[in-house]
């Protein structure tokens, strides 16, 4: 096992009707700005629930914040965080409404002149504005972690950002709100949330037991899920799981101790730059040709989950990571996401190479749990999935 450090101060609220100790989280004096997506959170109760526990506190509003988080919208609720003299944000939505909360987190308290550079050149962000998050949409893990990426429409680019300033001071996880979520969503947060593990847990093998086995857990625990809350998302046991795995599969507890990867992320990022495709579905059109073109190195891992996620038990150690990649394929596959860059756009040659240039652009020479994964090899792991 390797050297680790382990901090997270999120405090986590779970459960049906708890949305309403939200007023007991933010400070009373704060002036607070509520940050939402589309819309959704006032057509399915949410919206009137967040306010009324806001009763008695300074807050407003912004709203429109899209999927994958644009910057230039951001920065419209940033001129509104220095205007109004904001202190305190409330993200109330998925992954993206959360992800541009960290954002402006950090932006609000930033001294430069230009807040991209904060993705532009990993500035790590040591304390930013505090913030809580209310979930709608299971999927990123955002709600416990101090991760997030930002889109910048102009460039073409989705950046990543972090730091421990970035943790929400709360998180509320109500698994009640999975009722009015669209299947296509449900679909795309069983499937991130199941690539999450995977980038943490399909390496190689450092002796982590404990580890290996709650990574384990929580993908054998989104098979099981899947089709309960694919089939009746009114179902409050299946949505209770649903929204817990995906927080558990990205919390930074499965990865300490133990190498990780994200070059899956860290591609499918610039589809999702270049072609719009939700991030999902672009870790569902890599995760199989990545493990292909990566079988050697990622062999003992992918036999053992073979074993003890899929049962599959038959054949040598290589037979059975073969088998595994099938099973991961056939996951999503399941969930009516489709793994090929082609079933998105028919606009796809040269997305490589232009992958690879971006890649050697920036520096990202050596990816991968073994730092060993070139441009190169990105251009080919791309190339295969067309």
């Amino acid at each position: 096992m390797n050297n680790f450090e382990l901090y997270n101060p999120t405090k986590i609220i779970f459960g049906k009707g708890e949305i309403a100790k939200l007023k007991n989280e933010i400070p009373k004096d704060a002036s607070v700005l509520l940050l939402f997506g589309g819309g959704s959170i006032k057509k399915n109760g949410v919206y009137e629930q967040v306010a009324s526990a806001l009763e008695g506190h300074k807050w407003q509003e912004f709203g429109g914040i899209p999927p994958n988080p644009e910057y230039h919208v951001l920065l419209k609720a940033l001129e509104i965080i220095k205007k109004e003299k904001i202190t305190y944000l409330l993200a109330v939505g998925g992954g993206s409404v959360i992800d541009g909360t960290k954002f402006l987190s950090s932006a609000a308290l930033y001294e430069g002149e230009e807040p991209w550079d904060i993705l532009a050149k990993r500035i790590r962000t040591e304390v930013g504005m505090p913030f809580g998050t209310v979930l709608t949409l299971p999927a990123t893990g955002s709600e416990m972690n101090s991760g997030a990426v930002v889109t910048n429409d102009k460039t073409e680019e989705k950046v990543g950002m972090g730091g421990p300033g970035l943790f929400p001071q709360f998180s509320i996880l109500d698994p009640s709100v999975v009722t009015s979520i669209p299947e296509r969503q449900i679909a795309n947060g069983l499937a991130d949330s199941f690539t999450h593990v995977l980038e943490q847990y399909m390496t190689y093998p450092v002796d982590a037991l404990l580890q290996d086995r709650l990574s384990e857990s929580v993908l054998s625990s989104i098979i099981e899920t899947a089709p309960r809350i694919m089939e009746d998302t009114s179902d409050y046991k299946s949505a209770a799981n649903f929204m817990w795995n995906c927080t558990m599969a990205l919390n930074g507890l499965i990865q300490k101790g133990v190498p990780t990867d994200w070059a899956i992320h860290m591609m499918g990022h610039e589809l999702t730059a270049f072609y719009g495709i939700d991030h999902a579905r672009t870790l569902a059109i890599l995760t199989k040709n990545h493990y292909t073109y990566n079988l050697k190195s990622k062999q003992a891992k992918l036999a053992q989950c073979a074993e003890r996620v899929f049962g599959i038990t038959e054949g040598d150690e290589k037979e059975k990571a073969e088998a595994c990649i099938e099973a991961i394929e056939e996951f999503y596959l399941s969930l009516g996401i489709s793994t090929t860059l082609s079933s998105y756009t028919d606009n796809f040659e040269g997305t490589a190479q232009k992958i690879a240039k971006r890649f050697t652009e920036r520096g990202w020479t050596a990816i991968g749990e073994h730092g060993k994964l070139t441009p190169h090899d990105v251009e080919h792991i791309v190339e295969m999935s067309y």
